[in-house]
């Protein structure tokens, strides 16, 4: 498992901090943020909080004065002297909010996935019930791995990330069963993203794979372990990269 730098919670009634509890598996929501530099700048933050709370409402814990309160977090707990290149998690129930902050694990060139039949619960949410993958997620090197989750014969999402499918320089992401995280809803807006349902019979037919997300920024997949599938381009991927590297300057 990671080794947390930072780890703290505060109840919500009086913002007062208690024991750390990092809320997994409990009722509720979290997102995860990445920072970059001297001065903590986190890539597409105003993004991220409004998805955390739009989704606490719809889950019906959200706390008034949230998001103040987890700027005040930050603020407090992040050192503007770092030169920072970590992934802050943000997760609240009804009762406590929790930062917790952990160096970011750089993907390998050589990146691969392994298919996994599972399905999380509730997908469209970025919700805590993540037990059974966090324990698959442990025994990997996730600068070498991360699993692609399929039900059904669909792939759906990796197990902390969206992706990407490219044939013929046109890029297709999976349409359901899968939440819609941050980094893919800012590429959408710089290309043109078709999301269908993508089956597993069918993933020769595609040129490049790729993995979008506050971790993995956007990697190619090289290979999938248990299936034939390899890497034929990296064309889509370097276009990619370029406008993501381009947002991290102006940020």
């Amino acid at each position: 498992m990671a080794t947390l730098l930072l780890k703290k919670s505060y109840r919500h009634k009086d913002f007062k901090e208690v024991k750390f509890n990092d809320l997994w598996n409990r009722h509720g929501i979290f997102t995860t943020m990445r920072v970059l530099g001297r001065s903590a700048k986190i890539l597409f933050y105003k993004t991220h909080i409004d998805n955390l709370i739009k989704s606490l409402k719809k889950y019906n814990i959200h706390k008034k004065d949230l998001r103040n309160n987890i700027l005040k977090l930050i603020k407090l707990n992040l050192k503007k002297n770092k030169n920072y290149d970590h992934l802050l998690r943000v997760a609240s129930n009804n009762k406590i909010v929790s930062i917790s902050l952990r160096k970011r694990p750089v993907p390998k060139s050589n990146f691969k996935l392994k298919l996994t039949n599972y399905k999380r619960i509730d997908a469209a949410y970025k919700n805590l019930k993540y037990k059974k993958i966090l324990k698959i997620l442990s025994k990997l090197d996730v600068t070498k791995f991360d699993i692609a989750l399929y039900k059904q014969n669909k792939i759906l999402e990796t197990g902390t990330s969206n992706l990407l499918f490219v044939k013929s320089n046109k890029v297709f992401s999976p349409k359901k069963d899968c939440y819609k995280g941050t980094t893919i809803k800012f590429f959408s807006k710089k290309v043109k993203i078709k999301f269908i349902n993508i089956f597993i019979k069918n993933i020769n037919n595609f040129d490049e794979i790729l993995i979008v997300g506050s971790g993995k920024g956007i990697t190619s997949v090289s290979s999938i372990n248990n299936n034939l599938w390899k890497r034929k381009s990296l064309k889509v991927f370097y276009k990619l990269l370029k406008i993501y590297k381009s947002e991290i300057t102006n940020n």
